[in-house]
């Protein structure tokens, strides 16, 4: 390393440009992800500065007393393979302390993770495209729009997600051009899910249901208003072949794919009830 280099926590002015740069890597996140992002862990952004100037950047965002999720892991090209991504790297993760730590990484850099305490879950597969298969919004569910969590989908968070995230839910179900709408039965919540636009198309993030054919009825309500031609995309969990199934069905085929990998016991969640991960960047 050359120059002075400091490492420090981000404003919210500079987690948008971490979101900036996210974009420029091709990762394509939604329009409203910072915000959202830093209700969760203000600071929980970090940022390595040579002489002044952002030159990488990494998330480690603590989700109450016991989980952290990592993400935003960027060294600006011309500064990478000299120690300033590594340095950034373990000092956020001291951020986390003793927390099991979770991350959606890219396949090649398993080895690395591998190097930091980090071992191979699953891996989540992202589709996108077109859809070319029309799904009819069911009447056998009552469908409500959803603007801000109940108890009830928090319930159901909870199965699969390892930590209470209300903060995180006030924001991504208000946040503008978000649109989220959950299915009922019998008066019992059986599934839900949120599209956002992105620098891209739109992404399907999360959808949560109990069946595939709750999942669809969901995934139609988020597509009956969206525009001919708009790409979509939905990030599956390989192991869970229904929704890996319902993402084909829809024409849509993988453009990416991510390590799930955890640093400590990897938690107990019910993937079969992902249809669709939140995000990438967060868990």
């Amino acid at each position: 390393m050359q120059g002075s280099y400091q490492i420090r926590a981000l404003t919210l002015a500079e987690i948008q440009t971490a979101v900036d740069w996210a974009a420029r890597e091709g990762w394509n996140p939604g329009h409203r992800d910072t915000a959202c992002f830093a209700s969760v862990d203000p600071k929980g952004f970090w940022g390595g500065f040579l002489d002044g100037k952002m030159i990488a950047c990494i998330s480690v965002v603590n989700y109450g007393a016991a989980f952290a999720f990592l993400g935003f892991y960027i060294v600006a090209p011309e500064f990478r393979g000299q120690g300033f991504g590594y340095a950034l790297w373990q000092r956020a993760l001291e951020h986390a302390g003793s927390r099991v730590v979770g991350l959606d990484g890219v396949v090649d850099q398993q080895t690395n993770y591998r190097r930091s305490g980090f071992e191979l879950a699953y891996r989540n597969i992202r589709f996108g495209g077109v859809p070319s298969a029309g799904l009819e919004v069911s009447t056998e569910f009552n469908l409500q729009q959803v603007t801000a969590p109940t108890a009830e989908l928090e319930a159901m968070d909870a199965s699969v997600f390892p930590a209470p995230r209300r903060g995180f839910w006030q924001q991504w179900l208000g946040a503008e051009g978000h649109h989220s709408f959950a299915a009922y039965k019998d008066d019992k919540l059986i599934g839900f899910g949120t599209l956002r636009p992105c620098g891209s198309g739109c992404k399907i993030g999360p959808l949560v249901a109990v069946s595939r054919v709750a999942a669809e009825a969901v995934l139609a309500r988020l597509l009956q208003d969206l525009p001919a031609g708009q790409e979509v995309f939905l990030d599956v969990p390989e192991p869970h072949a229904a929704a890996v199934e319902l993402a084909r069905s829809l024409g849509l085929e993988p453009v990416f794919e991510t390590a799930r990998m955890y640093r400590g016991p990897a938690p107990q969640l019910e993937t079969d009830l992902i249809y669709g991960v939140t995000s990438f960047e967060l868990g």
